[in-house]
Formats: structure tokens, sequence, C-alpha cells
């Protein structure tokens, strides 16, 4: 099997001689953030983070995407926080992308390297700290927790990619498939952060068009991504980012495999007031 790559060449800054066109666009159906926009300058820093910059890349927005808050986050050695999270209803997915780093959760820590994927259910004590010689950079996904009456809290989980099998789609020939950190058939978890991977020549072959929002985080490789009315070509540290019942679909022409890192909402009734 090819040896998993993550992009993770966030900031710097364009030099004064590039061209200000950029495949960067903002609908009502979807936006596109490619990689070219996340420079230095539009960083966060944030409330109880050392020596920390985030790109946040998605919030909750009325009439778009509702339901999710996506960082891409920068801890630099030495840094990290003992109050990471603000608000205790939130639940939280991490996946590193490059470094080293260590979550304290419930007083157990949990080393983190890249390809580590971390579930911290909402309400829980975690802490992050980066011990290593070199930035820790990671993704991170907020989302309200929906409690259900009579079904039991989620727990947390600490995986890693290369202890979970590619689940390939039917009939694909092993072109399109998805790497699940957390079982789909378990109803106490509301959101899903996945791996989809397309093989060259894999293809969505038909405008998927559903409730999930999402985000889509290129990891490795290029592709053509149908959003609503528009092919849109994208590569490796390009975000895609979906309102709810965005036709969308794919093709991965090649030369290397195509790769995402993927967000939906799952597992619970529409809101109705």
């Amino acid at each position: 099997m090819e040896k998993a790559r993550y992009y993770a060449k966030m900031g710097g800054l364009p030099g004064q001689t590039e061209l200000l066109s950029s495949k960067a666009v903002f609908t009502t159906a979807y936006a596109v953030i490619p990689r070219t926009v996340m420079s230095d300058i539009v960083t966060s820093l944030l409330p109880h983070w050392d020596k920390t910059r985030a790109w946040i890349i998605a919030r909750p927005m009325t009439g778009f995407s509702e339901t999710f808050a996506q960082y891409l986050m920068e801890v630099a050695p030495g840094g990290g926080s003992l109050q990471p999270e603000p608000n205790r209803e939130a639940q939280g997915a991490i996946f590193v992308v490059e470094g080293e780093m260590t979550i304290t959760l419930e007083g157990t820590a949990h080393p983190l390297r890249a390809g580590s994927f971390a579930y911290l259910p909402a309400g829980s004590a975690w802490t992050v700290k980066n011990d290593g010689a070199v930035a820790a950079k990671f993704h991170w996904v907020r989302k309200r927790f929906q409690v259900v009456d009579g079904l039991e809290l989620p727990p947390a989980i600490f995986t890693h990619e290369d202890e979970h099998a590619i689940s390939h789609m039917p009939d694909t020939n092993g072109a399109w498939g998805t790497t699940r950190f957390i079982d789909p058939a378990d109803l106490r978890y509301d959101m899903h952060l996945n791996i989809v991977t397309f093989e060259p020549g894999g293809t969505i072959p038909f405008m998927e068009t559903h409730v999930m929002e999402h985000g889509l985080y290129v990891l490795e490789g290029k592709a053509v991504y149908r959003l609503n009315s528009d092919w849109v070509e994208v590569e490796a540290g390009d975000f895609m980012w979906l309102r709810a019942f965005c036709p969308q679909a794919c093709y991965a022409g090649g030369p290397g495999r195509f790769r995402y890192l993927l967000y939906k909402d799952v597992n619970r009734h529409v809101d109705l007031w």
C-alpha cells in the first residue's frame, strides 16, 4: 500500500509578482478556499492557546452551512492549551497532518502523530501539548452535540489511519473507498470525519444531493469536483465547503490517488424549530 501523505504546507505570503486570479469562490450553495488563501495574514489567535495559530475555514452561518466549524491548527513546539474548548456542549474531532502532540483526556495521555484521529466527547476535560521539535498541524472539527433521550453518550476515540482498512464501494474495483474512524452504525455519534480515497480514474458517478453538510479538505492528489452546476479543479490543500443539498460529484483523473478529509452530520432527526 502506498504510504499515506497529508498536505500540511499552510502559511507564508504570496509574492508581489503573483497574479491575483484564484479559484476562491463563495456561492449560496458552496465555497472553495484554495490552498493559496491559507496565508499568514488570514490566521486567528485563540484564547487560552499558547504558541498557536488557526485558519478557521468553516463556521456556522445562517442560510448556509449551520452545523459545524472546522479549523486548521498550527501549534509550535512547547505550545498547546489547558482550556482548548470554550463550549461544554461542543464535541471535537481531530486529525493530525504533521508533527506530534499529546492530548490528555480525563487524566490519560494519548500521543498523536500524522494520521492520528481523536474524537473528544462534549463536556470532556482535555488538554493538548506539543512537546516535539517541530510544529504540530491538525484539523479540528467542532460541532454542538445533539443529545437523544434514551441513547447513551458516545465514548472518546483515539486511533490512527493505519488501524483501519478502506471500505470500498461496491462494483468500483477498489477505485473508490472510505476510511471510517467512527462506526457508521453507531447512533451515539452525530458526526463523522472520514478519509475518502479515489484511485486514478475513480469517480462519483452521480450527482449526490442530500441533507448532510460537508467540509472536504484535500489531503493528497488532484481531481475535478462538481459543485452545484460547476466543475472545479482541486488539489491537495484546497478546502470545499458544502451546504445541505448542494449537488456534488467527482472525477479523479490521476496521475496519483486523490484523498480528502470529509466531515458530515449524521444520525439525527431534522430540527423543526
